[in-house]
């Protein structure tokens, strides 16, 4: 599979020429990519020594006699016959949740080899990681990898100019309309081909969107695979009832009662943080937003989920595709409030630590109000409406302005960048511009 420049990839040249390197581990769902990019990174080094715990499990056994990075570094380099040198190897342990020992190892890294880079990743990394509550605190690393963002898409599609113009466009500084109208078309099309690294491959080598969609199929089919690894109490069909569920909900506050009849709320509620945890969905938990930090005043019996992909989305709702392409006025593509997926999962995949997202939502007798998104900028709450077309009142954000004594907010839509009154206007596919400007 042909490898795409990812946004992560500064901060891990950073790290690596940074005075003080704690052990890095790079987490997130399965086939986001997190190997190709580790490799690609160790090509920096003079030696790089990966081991995959799930191709090599024998490998384990080094870590049986005792975590001294030492020993382990001596025993690898002798059994794979390569240097491991501070400052020249890039040591890589893959699928390290195949080996509890090897997470706990990581600590002694930091603690007695800290001149040695060292990187781990793994899939379902989190259900290793609860068993060990207090691993590494302090003396270990995490950085977050997700599908590829709408600005990677443009990139490995060559379209890097359209990508640094986007970027440094603004509502005072505006893209041509010709320019514009390009964005929202490869806008468009990013939804259906979403952001797994293996369907971008395929498409910018083939162009062909029906093969995109077997891929798509074949990936979901993987996740459906992995079902069984998350808890062996939890049956393979509650968790996929509960992932569809979430679907079929996309865009509201999830209601356990509508997710299927077959099973109780504390088993869907069950199923939802495992799909959490394996990074399938992320939640949008509500709060009252009256001051920061917006987690001090949130309610987590009101939470939203997305599917982590766009693409994997389309397919799960059996979407038209020929519709999808053929209209014009992209309103096809709103189906299912994929506007504010799409605008979620940007958000996401703006940083690469850990992000929690949140909503405001308001409801009595005589008015109702909504904000799909609130962003943390600076020391100030920044609310964000998404609109997915071209029209549509901002009733829910001036609101909201009013109530929480706010100078600015922002509407994301079709339209070009534009400013009216205390709203700035971003197009969707410049979604990231809320964190860059």
């Amino acid at each position: 599979m042909q490898y795409f420049y990812r946004n992560i990839e500064p901060e891990l040249l950073q790290w690596k020429n940074g005075a003080e390197h704690f052990p890095l581990l790079i987490r997130g769902a399965r086939q986001v990519g997190k190997s190709s990019v580790i490799r690609e990174f160790g090509k920096q080094f003079d030696y790089f020594l990966e081991i995959n715990f799930e191709i090599s499990p024998d490998m384990a056994k080094v870590f049986d006699a005792d975590l001294q990075p030492q020993r382990i570094c001596q025993e690898l380099s002798l059994f794979y016959n390569i240097p491991v040198e501070a400052g020249k190897t890039l040591l890589f342990f893959d699928e390290i949740q195949s080996c509890v020992p090897a997470i706990s190892s990581l600590r002694f890294f930091y603690e007695k080899m800290p001149e040695l880079h060292v990187i781990a990743a793994g899939s379902l990394l989190e259900f290793a990681l609860e068993e060990l509550p207090s691993f590494g605190v302090g003396r270990v690393r995490s950085l977050y990898l997700y599908p590829f963002s709408f600005d990677e898409f443009l990139n490995a599609l060559g379209e890097n100019l359209l990508a640094k113009a986007i970027a440094n466009a603004s509502p005072e500084n505006p893209l041509p309309e010709i320019v514009h109208t390009k964005a929202l078309n490869l806008y468009k099309r990013f939804l259906i081909i979403g952001g797994m690294p293996k369907v971008v491959s395929y498409y910018v080598q083939t162009g062909n969107l029906l093969k995109c969609q077997q891929v798509l199929d074949d990936l979901f089919q993987s996740y459906q695979d992995d079902f069984v690894k998350y808890r062996k109490r939890v049956s393979n069909f509650m968790l996929l009832e509960v992932l569809r569920a979430v679907v079929r909900q996309n865009g509201g506050k999830f209601v356990y009662s509508k997710a299927t009849p077959e099973l109780n709320a504390l088993q869907v509620k069950f199923c939802l943080e495992l799909l959490v945890m394996a990074g399938l969905i992320f939640p949008v938990t509500h709060t009252a937003a009256n001051g920061l930090p917006l987690g001090a005043e949130a309610n987590p019996k009101f939470r939203k989920y997305f599917l982590l992909d766009t693409g994997i989305f389309h397919r799960m709702m059996q979407l038209d595709l020929s519709d999808l392409l053929l209209n014009n006025d992209f309103e096809s593509i709103n189906k299912g409030a994929i506007a504010e997926l799409f605008t979620g999962l940007e958000l996401l995949k703006s940083s690469t630590s850990r992000m929690e997202l949140y909503y405001w939502h308001r409801e009595t007798r005589n008015s109702q109000a909504e904000i799909d998104f609130l962003w943390q900028k600076q020391r100030k709450i920044l609310p964000i409406e998404v609109k997915s077309g071209k029209k549509g009142s901002m009733q829910s954000l001036y609101i909201f302005l009013k109530e929480k004594g706010l100078e600015m907010g922002i509407r994301v839509s079709q339209e070009n960048f534009s400013k009216l009154e205390q709203v700035s206007i971003i197009p969707l596919y410049a979604v990231k511009n809320i964190k860059r400007n």
